[in-house]
């Protein structure tokens, strides 16, 4: 029976090193990026949102070091950048985290925390949220998973950041790189309470619920078989590897992104090399 409280990929997290550098490096690759917002104390965090429809990419980085960021810290000198986790929408977090404890998770939270966000008309507002956590140990791929409850979602999905030139429109796969695809797959489709199914090409997809973006699980070479011509150097053997997404016009992503950009079959890929550790691969909508 599939969670009533967690309906799907909400949004996922890039951690970088240097903020203002991520911001730049995104900017150059067509698209809109969100003012830098800082966290709570507590969480010693900050970050630039990447707002698409109706899910996001959060470039996130460590600004003073708090008990609650020390796996980001670690994931950064173990792996560097990359993808560090993915976030699913809760409709309540109280109600979320109890229905992942009945299934044998203990969570951690729900929390509370906030960033304060300058609108468009100049007007000074705040993104809150209320977030729970699956237990850290529990990784499937090497991927953290969370639930983040927007509680004022006005301040987050902004229009005026959600057209970005190179068409960028939804995500619709994140990839996660491991030996075993049908191991991982399992262990997160028990956590989510959802089922997989195998691709053609063996690599096993777990739907994360609604009309939202898959989870993709698949070995490296599988992952260099999709992508043909695209450099993957730098990417783990296990974890986050990559995010797909809708375009709506891939001949504008082509000429926005420019020479970072391979074409790769139906997709516009941009190497992991030149996006802080996350291959990017635009395909049709």
């Amino acid at each position: 029976m599939a969670l009533k409280n967690v309906i799907g990929i909400d949004h996922a997290v890039v951690v970088v090193g240097d903020l203002d550098k991520a911001a730049a490096t995104w900017k150059a690759l067509g698209f809109t990026v969100s003012p830098r917002g800082t966290h709570s104390p507590h969480m010693g965090s900050g970050n630039h949102t990447i707002m698409l429809d109706p899910d996001y990419i959060e470039l996130l980085g460590v600004l003073t070091p708090t008990e609650y960021n020390a796996p980001t810290r670690n994931f950064l000198a173990r792996r560097g950048e990359g993808i560090e986790r993915i976030a699913f929408t809760a409709i309540d977090s109280a109600d979320g985290a109890e229905e992942i404890r009945a299934r044998g998770f203990p969570p951690i939270g729900p929390i509370d925390f906030e960033r304060p966000v300058t609108m468009p008309d100049g007007s000074r507002s705040a993104a809150k949220f209320r977030v729970f956590q699956w237990p850290v140990e529990e990784t499937p791929g090497g991927l953290r998973i969370f639930a983040c409850q927007h509680t004022t979602r006005e301040a987050v999905w902004i229009p005026e950041l959600m057209t970005h030139a190179n068409g960028a429109g939804r995500l619709r796969q994140v990839l996660i790189a491991t030996s075993d695809p049908g191991q991982d797959a399992g262990h997160l489709g028990r956590m989510i309470d959802r089922g997989a199914r195998k691709e053609a090409d063996g690599a096993i997809a777990v739907p994360s619920g609604s009309d939202r973006a898959d989870f993709i699980f698949l070995t490296k070479d599988q992952l260099s078989r999709r992508y043909p011509g695209v450099s993957l150097s730098g990417l783990p053997e296990r974890g986050g590897v990559g995010l797909v997404l809708a375009s709506s016009d891939l001949d504008a992503t082509a000429r926005v992104i420019g020479a970072a950009g391979v074409r790769s079959g139906m997709s516009i890929c941009v190497p992991p090399s030149e996006a802080n550790g996350t291959l990017l691969a635009f395909a049709p909508a």
